[in-house]
């Protein structure tokens, strides 16, 4: 038999919104489940029930937006932390970019739920997203998300000489991090003191760790890419809104 589920938890797995989302919805009574109004809380449904969402919920929806930072060094993705600043603060209107071409005015409440999807060190600098949209959260840092994330990493080796290509293997494929083996990564030179890594997922300062493992000392860490999204020209400490045609 089929084991019920909760009906935020199955709306998530089905990609309409987060589960934190979904339980907005619930409580609003934007959600039906073949046809019934289910308003309550913890509510579990079948697999194969059927879920529709009012035009409320869509109309909200719609209306969150997306962010794009350049982040400077010495901010933190998320919740302020020892004394160093969130990268959120860096969204007002006189760090938005000119260049921005999205007509959107900016507002204060775009700030509410705005939360970072995925992280990017403290050390580190380049493409940060900001999203109240709980769907690209979810697409970004499941798991399972097929994502693409590109980083320019200026390295030094410990040893004399150069590193060995076996080891450069290694970073593709072969290393593990906290017991687990690590994904197939791409990493291939840029120049002389330069790496590109493109990964598909994002432990805790992984590509430092991953470095470390084959006698890299890590100088500068640049993420460039999120999936098609690109950091592009966008300066140091400034944003822009993700384009309602951009697709990570």
């Amino acid at each position: 038999m089929t084991e019920p589920i909760r009906l935020s938890k199955r709306m998530s797995e089905l990609g309409l919104c987060s589960r934190r989302e979904a339980d907005e919805w619930i409580a609003q009574g934007w959600v039906r489940v073949d046809g019934k109004v289910i308003a309550e809380l913890g509510s579990k449904i079948l697999p194969e029930q059927k879920i529709t969402i009012e035009k409320q919920a869509q109309a909200q929806q719609a209306r969150r937006v997306t962010v794009l930072i350049n982040k400077p060094m010495g901010y933190v993705s998320g919740q302020a932390e020892d004394g160093y600043k969130p990268a959120v603060v860096l969204v007002r209107p006189e760090n938005r970019w000119s260049d921005d071409k999205v007509p959107l005015q900016f507002s204060g409440g775009q700030l509410k739920s705005l939360v970072p999807a995925g992280r990017l060190d403290i050390d580190s600098v380049g493409l940060l997203v900001l999203t109240q949209d709980g769907r690209i959260a979810k697409h970004l840092i499941g798991e399972e998300s097929p994502i693409e994330k590109e980083y320019l990493v200026r390295v030094k080796y410990s040893k004399p000489g150069t590193l060995p290509e076996h080891e450069l293997r290694r970073l593709n494929h072969g290393l593990s991090l906290d017991g687990k083996p690590l994904r197939p990564a791409i990493v291939r030179w840029q120049n002389d003191d330069q790496l590109s890594f493109i990964l598909r997922e994002g432990k805790k300062r992984q590509i430092r760790r991953m470095c470390e493992l084959v006698g890299l000392k890590v100088l500068g860490l640049k993420r460039v890419r999120i999936g098609h999204v690109k950091l592009g020209d966008l300066p140091v400490g400034q944003w822009r809104y993700l384009d309602e045609n951009e697709r990570f």
